[in-house]
């Protein structure tokens, strides 16, 4: 197994010299150069057991880098099931085509806010139609722009109760079959639609460079039942506060090259793969967002300004929110030669920050 900030240390100086680079990426890899290191300071421990001391640097905490963010997915989901309703629940899932994902990736700040922006009002729109449900939902999503070996495949995806509020905000409606929520191929459409107009308004010049049988061709929406909905908090996570990549699928890495596992999506089977060192970090760093732009969201009566219209539907359904249960805070380290537990006996300062 290999680090991703030892192949940085290796590549990235030739990588950033060779290609221009954007200052999120330049941000994101300096984070991972340093986290965990002394430039970072850190705490100093010593070993009751056997007297020695040892260092344990701060992280990054960047949200590309594979090191951090267990602590943090591990808090949003004890706060996110907190939210959670006595309802079935559905993994609403907005693919765009792939003749759309160069523009996207080009133009990333303007085209993932548009992307939320009318996938959510797609939801909106379908489920408000008395036609299909007649009711205001209330959900979160997330924004995916991988696959499983790198490659860009930007794509929302929404947990979405099997419920909502009917217009005059007076009743709760819940799906009769917890199987079904909202027809795909409607969902779909709408959401081409949406996105056509937004774009067409927001940059027509942008608009006009997309080949026209992308808006003529079938989109796809996948909208899959999940139970009560907290397998998918889980899942969700993983997109939220960890990177495209884990440390544990990094395989190998050499002067040249680049390997790593992924899980094939049509058989299951773990794969390998190997790329060039240019090509694994064009891949990787084609994941790190923009600075600023937030890569999950909350719609309806999830939103963080409808908390009267959430405290009207735990009314409508005589339900109490369960009560917020952090996560244990992290242990003192264990002495890497005897393994038991150490003591703090000081801090280590963190050097001046560098420039990306």
């Amino acid at each position: 197994m290999v680090d991703l900030a030892e192949i940085l240390r290796r590549h990235w100086p030739a990588y950033k010299k060779k290609f221009t680079t954007l200052p999120s990426q330049r941000r994101a890899v300096a984070a991972m150069l340093r986290c965990r290191t002394p430039a970072l300071g850190g705490q100093l421990y010593r070993c009751a057991q056997c007297g020695k001391d040892h260092c344990s640097y701060h992280s990054c905490n960047h949200r590309a880098c594979p090191k951090c963010g267990h602590h943090d997915a591990t808090e949003w989901i004890a706060k996110q099931k907190t939210l959670l309703l006595p309802a079935p629940y559905f993994l609403v899932t907005f693919t765009v085509p792939a003749e759309l994902r160069a523009t996207i990736r080009s133009h990333q700040k303007l085209c993932y806010d548009l992307l939320f922006r009318q996938s959510s009002q797609a939801l909106q729109d379908i489920a408000g139609d008395p036609k299909h449900f007649g009711v205001q939902l209330g959900f979160l999503g997330v924004l995916q722009t991988w696959t499983r070996d790198l490659r860009y495949h930007p794509h929302i995806h929404y947990l979405v109760p099997g419920g909502g509020l009917s217009h005059d905000q007076l009743r709760w409606r819940q799906v009769p079959n917890p199987e079904f929520l909202l027809p795909q191929q409607v969902l779909a459409a709408r959401f081409r639609t949406r996105l056509k107009l937004a774009l067409q308004q927001k940059d027509p010049n942008l608009f006009l460079r997309i080949p026209r049988k992308v808006w003529s061709q079938k989109w796809v929406v996948d909208v899959l039942p999940v139970g009560r909905g907290e397998p998918v908090l889980k899942y969700l996570s993983a997109y939220i506060y960890k990177t495209a990549i884990t440390a544990q699928r990094l395989v190998a890495c050499d002067d040249a090259t680049v390997t790593f596992r992924y899980r094939d999506s049509t058989s299951g089977q773990w794969k390998l793969c190997q790329l060039t060192a240019e090509r694994f970090l064009h891949r990787f760093l084609q994941h790190i967002l923009p600075s600023g732009l937030q890569r999950v969201r909350y719609f309806g009566w999830l939103a963080p300004a409808a908390t009267k219209r959430r405290q009207r539907i735990f009314a409508l359904l005589d339900w109490k929110a369960p009560p917020f249960v952090p996560p244990l805070p992290l242990s003192p380290p264990s002495c890497p030669l005897c393994k038991k537990p150490m003591t703090k006996i000081g801090t280590l300062p963190r050097a001046p920050p560098c420039r990306p």
